[in-house]
């Protein structure tokens, strides 16, 4: 029920839509209701000869010339009222699939809102095809659950109790007999709801599986090929997908059972009702004419009866889905700005750590008081072995993940002081491996400053040593960028990602290793526009080449989480033993991140 009334809240914004829905719906149980009489009248008073009631039979003497024209007028209004129910379904259809589809696409819209707004932490422990999943499919829960299902029974219930009213008067023992039914009926539903629900539960975890068990296999396609392990994938998938068919046959098995079951039960009732209505018909209590409007208002309450049986499935699964949907709505975004957040627009880059520690898991600590300033025009380099945490330390200055403890200011501010989103503006990243976009190369730069000029994405591109092969694309600017970038090289996505951090113009910038994917007369090129533009800025580098080390004003040497020394290329060689190892490493073109006893043969230390 909680589940219902949340999907319900959707309803909020379409009111004249579901008012409008509710209007046709109504029209259609009337126009229902008097869809039997017609064919009543023809039977009783046109064939059989019964007399029609007294102020009928007085207007119909009075306008009709003959019996054969009455037979017509009759069986016109009975064709004119089956015309208007079924124009009046169409519109009623129409109008339904439409606010459905509105719905759908608002909720959607609201679901990747507050995903995107999720702290990066649950991003990176959650899977990523799950949250498509539930993005695409189990959005539909609100169509499914409401207008699929609320909608239609609240429709049947209606039905019944008019055509209730109605048999009352025709007969009030064949109307008592109609309602025998109900308690088979919610007795099915109670036993096969039950076990239906679990099983609903089962599918959309085996389909979300599956789908993750393909995005990983196509968002890896280079590793697979290059491995050839072709073959192994596709038994992996067919493996999940057979568990998901298996799933997917028993909650089909079960629904088709409740079906059975259902459509058993009102043919009985049909049954039921027939026989003693006969029995009436014989006796002379009821006419052929009455027991037809009788059997016809039974057809058009049990039919929707029936068809809801028939989707009872979906509407578990439906119910299914909008939990797993509410589960994500759930999860708490990222800390809101107060209503004292401050404005990070005029921040000069001045950042200061003083003792910060953090983890990504409860009693497991990834960064240990960490202490170091980085001034506007440094340039600070973070060396260090895989697991150091250097990216997760840079992580922190944008608020991806919120420090454990300790302080991280800047220009003496703490960063969860300023609004979130201000402060993230003044910050640009270069990550090792740039994301690329869907659109053209222009596009892709421009998203560091959406509202910047052609001029000003060329001269980034320019500073990023973008321009040359650009305008050897036949289309230049304008070339598309497939998928993750997958037409260009390593280090042509690297320089967009550079001249997309450069167009931002951010007083702080943070780099992966920036030039790990150039040539040396582009990273020359590429130094040299990043020395010139980080005047004023503060920048830090997570380096993994010797050429960035020396380059910077001051190295940070992280290891298992701390700070173990910082100072100058110099004095680290000449002072700390694992900084000189690590030079010698870098020496014979050994990356920092790469373990030891692989690649080439060690080096000694420095002396």
């Amino acid at each position: 029920m909680t589940h219902l009334r949340w999907t319900l809240s959707f309803l909020r914004p379409y009111r004249a839509r579901v008012a409008v829905i509710t209007s046709l719906a109504l029209v259609e149980i009337g126009l229902s209701a008097l869809a039997p009489w017609p064919l009543k009248v023809v039977i009783d008073n046109v064939l059989g000869g019964r007399p029609l009631p007294e102020p009928l039979a007085a207007v119909v003497g009075a306008l009709v010339p003959s019996p054969v024209a009455f037979l017509l007028i009759v069986v016109a209004a009975g064709l004119a009222l089956q015309i208007a129910s079924e124009v009046v379904s169409m519109f009623h259809t129409q109008v339904q699939v439409d606010t459905g589809q509105r719905i759908v696409y608002d909720l959607r819209a609201r679901l990747l809102s507050h995903l995107q707004h999720l702290p990066l932490r649950q991003h990176v422990l959650s899977k990523t095809a799950d949250s498509v999943y539930r993005l695409d499919s189990d959005a539909y829960c609100v169509n499914d659950l409401v207008l699929g299902g609320v909608f239609p029974l609240a429709a049947a219930v209606l039905k019944l109790t008019v055509m209730f009213a109605i048999l009352l008067q025709l007969d009030a023992t064949l109307a008592l007999l109609s309602l025998a039914v109900a308690p088979f009926l919610y007795a099915c539903l109670r036993y096969y709801s039950l076990r239906m629900t679990d099983r609903a539960e089962r599918v959309k975890a085996r389909e979300s599986a599956l789908l993750e068990r393909a995005y990983e296999i196509l968002s890896s396609i280079r590793a697979v090929k290059s491995f050839a392990r072709e073959r192994h994938e596709l038994a992996r998938f067919e493996r999940s997908g057979a568990e998901t068919m298996d799933a997917r046959l028993t909650l089909t098995w079960q629904e088709s059972l409740f079906s059975v079951m259902v459509t058993a039960i009102t043919l009985s009732g049909t049954a039921l009702v027939l026989v003693v209505g006969g029995l009436h018909v014989m006796n002379g209590t009821l006419t052929v004419g009455s027991l037809l409007v009788v059997i016809a208002y039974l057809a058009a309450v049990y039919n929707p009866l029936s068809s809801i049986a028939e989707t009872i499935g979906s509407l578990q699964q439906a119910l299914v889905s909008a939990r797993r949907v509410r589960e994500i709505f759930a999860l708490a975004p990222e800390r809101l700005d107060d209503a004292a957040a401050l404005d990070a627009s005029a921040v000069s880059g001045h950042v200061r750590f003083d003792r910060v520690g953090f983890a990504y898991e409860e009693g497991r600590p990834v960064l240990h008081d960490v202490s170091f300033v980085a001034r506007p025009g440094e340039l600070v380099a973070l060396v260090g072995l895989t697991g150091a945490g250097k990216t997760t330390l840079v992580s922190l200055i944008p608020r991806f993940f919120e420090p454990a403890h300790g302080r991280i200011l800047i220009d003496e501010v703490d960063v969860s002081r300023y609004a979130l989103r201000s402060l993230r503006e003044r910050i640009a990243l270069v990550p090792q491996e740039p994301v690329l976009f869907g659109g053209t190369i222009a596009e892709n730069i421009r998203y560091g400053r959406l509202e910047a000029s052609d001029a000003e994405v060329e001269a980034a591109a320019r500073a990023a040593h973008v321009h040359d092969f650009v305008q050897r694309l036949p289309r230049g600017y304008d070339t598309p960028v497939a998928e993750a970038g997958a037409t260009l090289s390593g280090g042509e996505r690297q320089r967009l990602g550079i001249a997309r951090a450069l167009l931002k113009d951010a007083p702080i910038l943070i780099l992966d290793e920036p030039t790990s994917s150039l040539d040396a007369l582009s990273e020359e090129i590429v130094f040299a526009a990043l020395r010139r533009l980080r005047q004023g800025r503060t920048t830090i580098v997570i380096a993994h080449r010797l050429s960035t080390i020396l380059d910077a004003a001051r190295i940070l040497v992280l290891h298992e989480g701390r700070l173990v020394a910082q100072g100058t290329h110099d004095e680290l060689v000449a002072s700390n033993d694992l900084y000189r190892r690590m030079c010698a490493r870098l020496s014979v073109g050994r990356s920092l991140d790469e373990p030891e006893g692989v690649g080439a043969t060690y080096m000694s230390p420095l002396p």
